[in-house]
């Protein structure tokens, strides 16, 4: 349960990260890139994270010895 759920939040913050990256386009101020860019790379590095965990999390559960 802990993988799919960390799935589906990794899912999600990617795209809120693609979704940023994509809206830049419209931008003109330097300002307001320089946050939107930020906030982009913010969940982006959210959803490393996540990811990072649920293969932790994966691992552990392959890896665990049976008593």
């Amino acid at each position: 349960m802990t993988v799919v759920a960390g799935l589906i939040f990794a899912a999600v913050c990617l795209s809120v990260a693609i979704t940023g990256f994509l809206s830049m386009g419209d931008i003109t101020d330097p300002a307001q890139l320089s946050d939107a860019k930020g906030f982009a790379w913010f969940w982006a590095f959210l959803g490393g994270v996540a990811l990072s965990f649920t293969a932790l999390a994966q691992w552990m559960a392959r890896t665990q010895k049976e008593e």
